[in-house]
């Protein structure tokens, strides 16, 4: 249990190589310790919906995604089943997800490429999932890891943020952060280590409100020595920073920063972490 007066900042020194692979096979086996099957949330049945899950999935939420696309999936939506719907149809029916008129559109020119250059199928290879249209290095990396089994490592916003605070990268971009974790992390770990991150982060090692008390990683994180009040508070005060910063870049006339709220006394709740995410 964390000490609600524990507020030292993460250490600054970078740990040897040595030590940062002992690390690394520590965090993966208390992974697989609790999860040892751990699944995809995205709801699919071939490997082109999984495609076009992944796809529609940016900035916007699995469950989002699931809710518009199963019923469609289960009647066994095909590449010529988007073609046949058109942009006008396909938008209807993802209309509640975010950025639906280009996913819409980016949806039906890469089921028209699917048809014509590679015979209806998922290619394999990243260069052909990288050039079809909405499809970048993130949602590639799923489909070769999930489909293909490839040792592959996605990064999305739960993996960055995971991995950040674990201390195992200091970049800037997901592309980045890829490079470095797959540097890092073996190929024994992937792609399965994707689906362990992603899990954590969704439900232990949340944005506004980790779970530090009750993480497994807890002894093994730097940033766990924030309370979770105080790192939601540090979280919280980062976005409304980055609010600011956007509308100054702008050009707004008139700016209203944020004030400043009083800290509240901390008060520590046990919350069950999961021994298990099952989809």
């Amino acid at each position: 249990m964390l000490s609600s007066k524990s507020r030292s900042k993460a250490p600054a020194k970078k740990p040897s190589k040595p030590a940062q692979q002992q690390m690394i096979d520590e965090i993966m086996r208390r992974f697989a310790a609790a999860c040892p099957d751990p699944r995809c949330e995205l709801y699919y049945r071939t490997p082109f919906q999984l495609l076009l899950s992944v796809a529609l999935s940016a900035q916007t939420t699995d469950k989002a995604v699931n809710a518009a696309m199963t019923a469609s999936y289960d009647a066994g939506l095909t590449p010529e089943s988007v073609v046949a719907m058109g942009e006008k149809n396909f938008l209807h029916l993802i209309r509640r997800i975010g950025l639906a008129p280009t996913k819409a559109k980016r949806a039906v020119a890469l089921a028209r490429i699917l048809i014509a250059q590679h015979d209806s199928q998922v290619p394999q290879d990243r260069a052909s999932l990288e050039a079809l249209p909405g499809v970048g290095r993130k949602t590639a990396s799923v489909v070769l890891g999930e489909i293909f089994r490839e040792p592959t490592l996605a990064v999305d916003t739960h993996v960055f943020r995971v991995t950040e605070r674990l201390g195992l990268h200091h970049t800037k971009t997901a592309d980045a952060c890829s490079d470095v974790l797959t540097a890092i992390i073996g190929p024994q770990y992937l792609p399965t280590a994707h689906h362990w991150l992603v899990l954590h982060g969704r439900y232990v090692c949340k944005a506004r409100a980790p779970m530090c008390a009750d993480c497994a990683l807890n002894d093994l994180c730097p940033s766990a020595t924030l309370t979770p009040q105080a790192a939601a508070r540090k979280t919280s005060q980062r976005a409304a920073l980055k609010t600011v910063l956007k509308t100054l870049k702008r050009g707004d006339a008139t700016v209203a920063l944020p004030a400043a709220k009083a800290p509240r006394r901390a008060r520590v709740t046990a919350a069950a972490t999961p021994a298990a995410v099952n989809r």
